[in-house]
């Protein structure tokens, strides 16, 4: 078994201590002490130390580790706030160290520092660490579920929630198979056909949830039952077969109605008239066409050639502009070559100036140094002098070219220039001409269309015109006569398309309540097979219930063997007869947290450790809080600390197994 002694616990300005320490050498220790005089915060200090939360599993965030005023405020800032502490690991000393720190930094600019949080630094025996670091050792001693299992007897039953405390007993005392609950009783046989590939839990509370939406619907379907009733229209009075030959009848006489109606508003004269007038205007398109056709020829011919003279006009025009623009274009280039010749002519003659200035020869040998001979000197004075001409004379013939080619540019465009004058003379004398055979079309093409007869002037086409006035009336006369008439069809009409409405509504209600009994037939079969799967599922819930019992007689033994006080109820009977499940701890029949005394509650809570101890093989410091409620603990393999109530001390007293005396600085 791996155990775990407190040796030293030291807390430095954390929760009010400045500086205390604890030296149990090894043993078990008493802390006694007036309310608020510091008896929790040890236990807080040692939970902090390890986990960074405080006895009652709240981090740094949510519990103050600095001391406060009256207000609530910061007494002091700027401190380190740490908790120390040598631990026995099976005989062998660890120490532990976490240190909480406020950060302060001057700011550029600023003469104050400003405050900008916390930082916390780990130490494992003395060497610093990063906090991964220091969690793994600290989780490789112990875990932080365990440790609070194995260090507060209250922990397991106050803050342990039952399926977190049901766990635990299963695994301590290791659960029973399904198929083994099952075999020990004949009246769970049909369990595992029913089960199917689904655990008893699983199913029972599949079965539970659709008992539940099962009770919803049947509860539901009376009212939606009534609800179908009182929608259904009121027919007690009503002849279906009846209204069906009342029905017929009246669509018969709206289909003769309708037949009137078309006959009239389609009479026989006004067709005639309307086709004279069809006639008529005929008569009259062709007078006009006679009395126009040949002017209007006229007029098409001598616009195609006012159309034709107005294109090539435009034509002409396009063309001179063309050509000015080129002109434009060439007298721009041909001032910019001239401006280029005077540049090379006097670029020839500075370079023409130029003469050989001699040549600067080293008269000594590069490699040995020696003295050259005149000859060679002269040598290479004279190539010198030949290289120095012949690029004089490829340079002025380079430039001599150039400005040969500009001279070149501009007599070719001035030339170009001065034909296209030439040609853009001849262009405007032919657009002058041109012109003047336009604007004569163009006076001749107005002529003729002054000259279009206007058709109205004919006697014969204004006596159609007055005909057909005549007959636009009398159509207009006989079109009032036949609106009458329609108007008082038209609402025989409409009597008779309300009266079949009326009957078809009356005729759908027998449709609705078809419709309706139907559906309330439907609603009382779902009701009828509902009940029946809620009946087969009531046995189904009553076997997984009877599992369950059988369950429980199998695990109390087997759990209450493992505790010498505790004992453990698993389920309670409800008011139904089903079982629901719990964990909760009794002590001689009372509930822990019904009745039980703080006394009877620390030894429980001591019984459960040692149980746990055992099963994990592990042993930690036990706080006891308010251990003066406690006349004898029960054994316990593990170190003991209690923390006691004592009015008299006014100021923490520590006294270890040896006696010794220590006090809260």
């Amino acid at each position: 078994m791996k155990k775990i002694v407190l040796e030293r616990l030291t807390l430095r300005n954390f929760k009010g201590f400045k500086d205390f320490t604890i030296s149990t050498n090894g043993g078990h220790v008493d802390a006694y002490g007036d309310n608020g005089t510091g008896k929790t915060t040890l236990f807080d200090g040692f939970t902090w130390l390890l986990f960074g939360k405080d006895s009652a599993n709240r981090s740094e965030q949510k519990f103050e580790i600095k001391e406060l005023d009256s207000t609530g405020k910061v007494l002091r800032h700027k401190l380190e706030h740490e908790v120390e502490a040598d631990l026995l690991i099976n005989g062998r000393r660890r120490t532990f160290r976490r240190v909480y720190s406020e950060k302060w930094t001057k700011k550029r600019g600023s003469v104050t520092d400003s405050f900008e949080g916390h930082t916390t630094d780990y130490y494992i025996d003395g060497v610093p660490v990063k906090l991964s670091e220091y969690q793994a050792e600290v989780d490789s001693l112990i875990k932080e579920d365990l440790f609070r299992l194995l260090t507060s007897p209250s922990f397991f039953n106050e803050q342990l929630k039952k399926e977190e405390r049901r766990k635990v007993l299963l695994e301590i005392c290791g659960d029973i198979t399904d198929a083994e609950v099952i075999h020990s009783n004949l009246a769970l046989s049909r369990l595992p056909a029913i089960l199917g590939d689904r655990a008893v839990e699983s199913h029972r509370k599949m079965v539970a949830a659709r008992c539940k939406a099962i009770n919803k619907e049947i509860e539901e379907l009376p009212v939606r039952i009534s609800e179908a009733q009182r929608s259904q229209p009121e027919i007690s009075d009503l002849d279906e077969e009846l209204l069906q030959e009342d029905i017929d009848t009246l669509r018969s006489r709206l289909k003769a109605k309708e037949e009137e109606k078309l006959r009239i508003q389609n009479g026989g004269e006004t067709a005639v008239k309307e086709k004279r007038i069809r006639e008529i205007e005929g008569e009259l398109l062709n007078i006009q066409n006679r009395l126009q056709s040949d002017a209007l020829d006229q007029v098409a011919i001598k616009r195609n050639e006012t159309g034709r003279l107005q294109g090539e006009y435009d034509a002409l025009r396009r063309q001179i502009d063309d050509k000015r623009h080129r002109i434009q274009q060439s007298e721009r280039t041909i001032e910019a070559r001239k401006q280029e010749v005077t540049r090379l002519g006097a670029e020839w003659a500075e370079v023409n100036e130029k003469a050989f200035e001699g040549h600067q020869h080293d008269e000594n040998c590069p490699s040995c140094g020696q003295a050259l001979p005149a000859e060679h000197i002269q040598e290479a004075h004279t190539k010198a002098e030949a290289a120095f001409n012949r690029s004089k004379a490829e340079r002025l013939e380079q430039i001599s070219n150039k400005g040969k080619a500009a001279k070149e540019e501009v007599r070719r465009l001035e030339q170009d220039n001065s034909r296209l004058l030439d040609e853009i003379n001849q262009l405007s004398d032919k657009s002058v001409i041109m012109q003047a055979d336009l604007k004569a079309a163009e006076t001749e093409l107005e002529r003729l269309r002054s000259g279009i007869q206007d058709p109205k002037a004919d006697p014969e086409y204004q006596q159609l015109l007055t005909e057909k006035e005549i007959i636009k009336q009398e159509i207009s006369r006989l079109h009032d006569s036949a609106n009458e008439e329609c108007s008082r069809v038209q609402q025989d009409i409409n009597g008779i398309q309300a009266e079949l409405r009326k009957l078809e509504e009356d005729k759908a209600n027998f449709a609705q309540v078809r419709k309706t009994e139907q559906r309330i037939a439907e609603l009382e079969k779902q009701e009828r097979v509902l009940a029946a799967e809620y009946e087969q599922l009531q046995e189904e819930l009553f076997l997984t219930e009877e599992f369950t019992r059988s369950k429980v007689a199998l695990l109390d033994s087997k759990i209450n063997s493992k505790f010498k006080y505790a004992r453990f109820r698993l389920f309670e009977e409800q008011i139904n007869g089903g079982l629901k499940e719990v964990c909760d701890t009794l002590y001689n029949g009372v509930p822990y947290d019904g009745g039980l005394n703080n006394a009877a509650r620390i030894n429980v809570g001591l019984d459960i450790i040692n149980t746990l101890s055992e099963h994990y093989g592990f042993s930690a410091p036990i706080f006891i809080d308010n251990a003066e409620a406690v006349t004898q603990l029960i054994d316990t393999d593990a170190q003991v600390i209690r923390l006691i109530v004592s009015e008299t001390d006014k100021k923490l007293r520590i006294e270890a197994k040896n006696k010794s005396m220590q006090e809260a600085i």
